[in-house]
């Protein structure tokens, strides 16, 4: 499933996830009937390798089915995104891991890598205790993968499989966008994590791994919030175009559209949109050149995936407000897709893989400081 396949897969998803959009913010997880839509077509799954039952698909393939998705509505785009990412650690875990997590052809799987877990070393793996905060879609995922640091006297970090079956949810996503992704904190207490399911996302992949596993897996966890911000900044621009061609003003006989105002706000966001998007697309095609090579992706590669996902991230969010102040008093109510757009998009922005701390980093490295980079 790749190329047109998938984007068809995705504009249909991203069909329903618009209709089905209230229903998914008022339960704060994605709606059932999405759910079993985005299943049937493979889209939470499209990272994974075809020896693991994924379409075999790259870096850009997946990215704009995310994106695709993310139009119809942002939370569901970002689902898509995270669990499409942490299908990718697939090719991190031992085959025997890989094969249990992802055997069963509808299992999806969600992650926080970030070391909120504590691990100790026990007979044939590890038990794991502690609490991850932001799990996006865990509500409708079967596997969980956290962070743990392990051991005391010489601690190392590492990501485990867990089931979300063995998990405690705990409800506190409440917050003023992004409201679908249900992104609760878990809770493990003394939770067995056989060997096979313990991987290292910092060490990397192993020497034979695949082009689709050697593609810097931290620049495409911060693409992955930028195209669900991508995608949901089309979608404002849509919805300002729609209104704007039969609102006026209180008094007035022209219509928003025919408002110079309007037309050169709505121009300029849609250059800085396209412009955000082009930067995201090529860094993308020239890492993944790369990765198909014999030789690791370049630092260069992968600090050009990093800014520009949060250049498009933070881009996304100024074109949702600027629709959203063209939109007017309509807009202010919960019932209008510009509001949520708007909140969708500022709530993005807040993920520590693309806020504004992460231009420190990048400042830090052209201007030739030294700079810790493994996280690139």
């Amino acid at each position: 499933m790749t190329g047109d396949v998938l984007d068809d897969a995705a504009r249909d998803c991203a069909e329903l996830a618009s209709v089905l959009a209230l229903d998914t913010e008022q339960r704060r997880a994605l709606a059932p009937k999405l759910v079993d839509r985005l299943k049937d077509s493979g889209l939470l799954r499209c990272a994974l390798p075809a020896e693991h039952g994924g379409p075999g698909a790259s870096p850009a393939e997946i990215l704009r089915a995310a994106e695709t998705v993310a139009r119809g509505d942002a939370s569901a785009g970002w689902c898509v995104s995270i669990n499409a990412t942490s299908g990718l650690l697939a090719g991190y875990l031992p085959a025997s891991g890989a094969a249990e997590v992802f055997g069963d052809p509808r299992s999806v799987a969600c992650g926080v890598w970030a070391p909120r877990g504590r691990a100790t070393r026990v007979d044939g793996g590890l038990s794991v205790s502690g609490q991850w905060g932001f799990c996006s879609g865990v509500t409708h995922s079967d596997w969980m993968f956290g962070g743990v640091v392990v051991g005391e006297t010489d601690p190392v970090i590492r990501v485990v499989a867990m089931p979300v079956s063995e998990l405690r949810i705990l409800d506190t996503w409440h917050t003023s966008g992004l409201r679908g992704t249900g992104s609760h904190d878990v809770v493990a207490d003394q939770l067995f994590i056989p060997e096979r399911r313990v991987l290292s996302v910092l060490e990397g992949p192993g020497q034979d791994a695949a082009a689709l596993h050697r593609f810097p897996i931290f620049g495409f966890f911060g693409l992955s919030i930028a195209v669900a911000a991508l995608g949901n900044a089309r979608a404002a621009i849509d919805d300002l175009i729609e209104v704007a061609g039969a609102k006026r003003s209180l008094g007035s006989s022209r219509t928003l559209a025919e408002r110079t105002q309007t037309q050169a706000d709505v121009a300029r966001a849609e250059a800085a949109l396209r412009a955000a998007r082009l930067l995201v697309y090529d860094a993308v095609d020239q890492a993944w050149l790369q990765a198909r090579g014999s030789a690791p992706v370049s630092e260069q590669a992968k600090l050009d995936l990093r800014m520009a996902a949060t250049h498009a991230t933070r881009t996304s969010a100024e074109v949702a407000a600027s629709m959203y102040d063209l939109g007017g008093a309509s807009a202010i109510y919960e019932g209008s897709s510009l509001q949520r757009r708007f909140r969708d998009a500022h709530t993005a922005t807040a993920h520590f893989q693309v806020n504004p701390a992460t231009y420190e980093l990048f400042g830090r490295i052209l201007l030739g400081l030294p700079t810790r980079t493994e996280q690139l």
